[in-house]
């Protein structure tokens, strides 16, 4: 997945998904959101206000504007299951290399 941006107000926030076991790389409010709604994985960047609501809000903003797997393969022309098995697959395959 690609980098998902959204601006709220003077807050712009940039939101990718990262590798299984990376955890959540984000600062102070972002990563209550991403906590709070149970995200695992995800790597996050703010740039502007760093006023805790303008923060907020464009996280949810974004996470909102995020393409759904059924999207995606839709604008592709292929199945759910070869996005959703092509992730999994890397993942894997990164496990591996690091062995």
């Amino acid at each position: 997945m690609g980098w998902i941006f959204q601006s709220a107000v003077v807050t712009l926030v940039f939101l990718r998904s990262a590798p299984p076991g990376t955890g959540i790389i984000a600062g102070g409010p972002m990563r209550a959101v991403f906590e709070t709604l149970g995200i695992q994985d995800v790597v996050a960047k703010s740039l502007g206000s760093s006023n805790p609501y303008n923060m907020v809000r464009a996280t949810f903003d974004a996470l909102r504007h995020e393409d759904s797997p059924r999207g995606v393969a839709a604008r592709r022309g292929k199945k759910v299951s070869d996005i959703v098995s092509r992730r999994r697959d890397q993942a894997g395959e990164g496990v591996e290399a690091q062995a």
